[in-house]
């Protein structure tokens, strides 16, 4: 719902400014040519978000016995920070038993293989 709000409004923009502008001598090619930072700019705002991607290394512990590891969970790129990463991490954990000790670092995409092997079992299982 929120992606077809999101896909009509710059249509409905677009729409409005090229149908409804009133003819005040300028020629179509010269409203066209204004509009096309602001069609550049949709395109830009729309596309990027789903683009970008954040992933957090952490380490956590389970008692009893105690058990420790380390492992790679993708965040949102809202929470691409220390904090933030804990926010949604630390509950995934605790759902299957662990706690959070700490966020490690939060990084891209162009991070994840060289984690891989470090977290074996644990790459992106939370």
């Amino acid at each position: 719902m929120i992606s077809d709000i999101a896909y009509r409004k710059p249509l409905l923009i677009l729409n409005i400014s090229t149908s409804h502008a009133q003819d005040d001598g300028e020629p179509e090619e010269a409203r066209m040519k204004a509009l096309t930072p602001i069609a550049a700019a949709l395109v830009l705002a729309l596309a990027s978000p789903a683009a970008a991607e954040c992933f957090a290394d952490y380490k956590a512990k389970r008692d009893e016995p105690l058990r420790l590891h380390y492992g790679v969970a993708q965040v949102s790129d809202t929470a691409c920070s220390g904090d933030g990463a804990a926010g949604e991490v630390a509950p995934r954990l605790a759902a299957a038993g662990w706690t959070l000790l700490n966020i490690v670092s939060t990084f891209g995409p162009e991070g994840l293989e060289e984690r891989k092997a470090s977290a074996g079992e644990f790459y992106l299982r939370f």
